[in-house]
């Protein structure tokens, strides 16, 4: 079975950094697209950073683009989001997800979602 258990979530002052962790089970990076989505109360979900070994390109939305950095370790079946200068509006439930076949961009599994979900880490940043 896919297994995804995000973590890393917490509260934190605006400016300040948190990192997530997403670590995985039950299959291999490689050839894998792999992604950060978040869901603020009221909001739609929006895809923050994916990448898919399509093009090895890291898609990141505008609102988190020069802030957060996506990357992973593959000998720990491991990917991360460093988040920097953290911001209220960057307040959510973020959740790690992972599609095993990459057909698709970064930037497309962003906007469509993946197939397989882990539970969601909250993010609070206050002001």
């Amino acid at each position: 079975d896919v297994q995804l258990q995000a973590s890393g979530g917490g509260l934190v002052q605006a400016g300040g950094s948190l990192k997530l962790s997403c670590t995985a089970s039950g299959f291999a990076f490689g050839d894998r697209a792999i992604g950060w989505y978040r869901q603020a109360p009221g909001k739609d979900r929006e895809g923050v950073a994916c990448i898919s070994d399509l093009d090895g390109r890291i898609y990141y939305s505008d609102s988190v683009k020069g802030r957060f950095a996506l990357y992973s370790d593959a000998a720990k079946n491991t990917a991360y989001l460093q988040m920097n200068n953290l911001k209220p509006e960057d307040t959510a439930v973020y959740y790690c997800a992972v599609n095993l076949v990459a057909y698709y961009s970064g930037e497309y599994f962003c906007h469509n979602g993946m197939d397989y979900w882990g539970k969601g880490t909250l993010v609070t940043v206050s002001s």
